[in-house]
């Protein structure tokens, strides 16, 4: 199969991981994949020169953007176009709100290609004024007229579609997301107060028995980090060996770094800004648990990631995050700061079922969300539009 995928970019986010995850199997199995991105944002990270080092066939696509953009979209369009024409593809498939919009709209009228697309979670509900979200929703309604499969990351997210009438469900496919989970699953734990510190914990100045919670993600409006910073403050006082770390960077970083500013008694000293980094691996051998605080998520790879090291995690309720945490066996999930907080105090107060929590998180995760079975899902919902579209044409 020739196979072009199209998205807004290659940031550090979910969907890049699963492009890297599943590509390289797709090319191994003899298919022909083209990735079709834009530009990140500041701050977002790039992945663009890793994932042509691990042998994909990257093209940038000038215009291609994730922000409000009518000259760049249809310059995307048009560049798309003329490089769907030279690469012939049996299925084009695009990922997240721009790149649906631009590589749909760059797809019409070749005939023989089948089409999907793919939402990592929507922003049809709490992310714009209702005026928006209803122009949104029939933008979507059309577009999933001229798609063949829509795709979402989870069942939560499936099933808002189709309460939001933006596809039916005879249209829909559910496909968790997958990873490169090996290192991960490698990871050896529990780590004692006599280890020696890693090169994280030197950097922030913590020590080998301090318990470091770690908020992976982008700095951005919808991930809500200063409700990280308001759960560590209900708790750290009772705990002066907890660290709160952040990985990743964004719109939102100068509002929490007044944010932690705003701590009492010292606690900002135990808050870390990271920024983005590209290699989790170390990271996660680090941490202690992982907190989601997002008010909107399709389902989060920082979680599943998280899970296959073996940590906890503590999350907000949104979208399909009961789908990896199993509250109070492999986590918490909970809806207020105050709810985040109790869980954070139990797995600091008890540190060895912190340890069989993340090792049952571990279990959960490990063939669930593998690199190999989503590359498997892919193909076979690729093989199946093609058949579908070459028998009716």
């Amino acid at each position: 199969m020739r196979i072009a995928r199209v998205l807004t970019r290659l940031n550090l986010g979910g969907p890049s991981r699963q492009v890297l995850a599943s590509d390289p199997i797709l090319g191994h199995r003899g298919h022909r994949v083209r990735i079709f991105v834009g530009s990140p944002e500041p701050g977002e990270g790039d992945l663009f020169e890793v994932a042509r080092e691990r042998g994909l066939d990257v093209v940038r696509i000038p215009g291609l953007s994730r922000g409000l953009n009518p000259l760049g979209d249809r310059r995307a369009q048009r560049v798309l176009r003329r490089e769907f024409h030279e690469f012939h593809p049996d299925v084009v498939h695009t990922h997240a709100t721009k790149a649906g919009l631009v590589g749909r709209r760059a797809s019409r009228g070749l005939r023989g290609i089948a089409r999907v697309h793919t939402f990592h979670g929507h922003v049809f509900e709490g992310y714009f004024p209702e005026p928006v979200s209803r122009l949104l929703i029939k933008r979507e309604r059309k577009l999933s007229r001229e798609t063949d499969r829509i795709v979402a990351v989870s069942h939560a997210t499936a099933d808002d579609l189709v309460r939001l009438g933006v596809a039916p469900e005879k249209q829909l496919v559910v496909i968790p997301p997958g990873s490169d989970l090996s290192e991960l699953l490698s990871l050896e734990r529990p780590r004692s107060a006599s280890t020696e510190p890693g090169e994280l914990r030197k950097r922030i100045g913590a020590k080998a028995d301090d318990f470091l919670l770690g908020a992976v993600g982008r700095l951005a409006p919808v991930k809500q980090p200063q409700v990280a910073v308001d759960v560590f403050e209900l708790v750290a006082g009772r705990h002066p060996n907890l660290h709160l770390v952040f990985i990743g960077d964004g719109s939102e970083r100068g509002a929490l770094e007044r944010r932690i500013g705003r701590l009492p008694g010292g606690l900002a000293s135990r808050v870390h800004m990271l920024g983005a980094i590209d290699e989790m691996p170390p990271v996660f051998r680090e941490l202690d648990a992982c907190l989601l605080t997002s008010h909107s998520e399709g389902l989060p790879v920082a979680l599943i990631e998280a899970a296959a090291a073996g940590l906890p995690a503590l999350s907000t309720p949104v979208g399909g995050v009961s789908e990896i945490i199993a509250h109070e066996r492999t986590g918490f999930i909970g809806t207020a700061p105050t709810e985040l907080g109790f869980g954070l105090d139990q797995l600091l107060s008890n540190l060895d079922e912190t340890r069989a929590m993340g090792q049952r998180a571990r279990v959960r995760v490990s063939k669930r969300y593998s690199a190999e079975g989503l590359a498997d899902r892919l193909e076979a919902l690729y093989q199946l539009v093609i058949e579908e579209v070459t028998c009716a044409s």
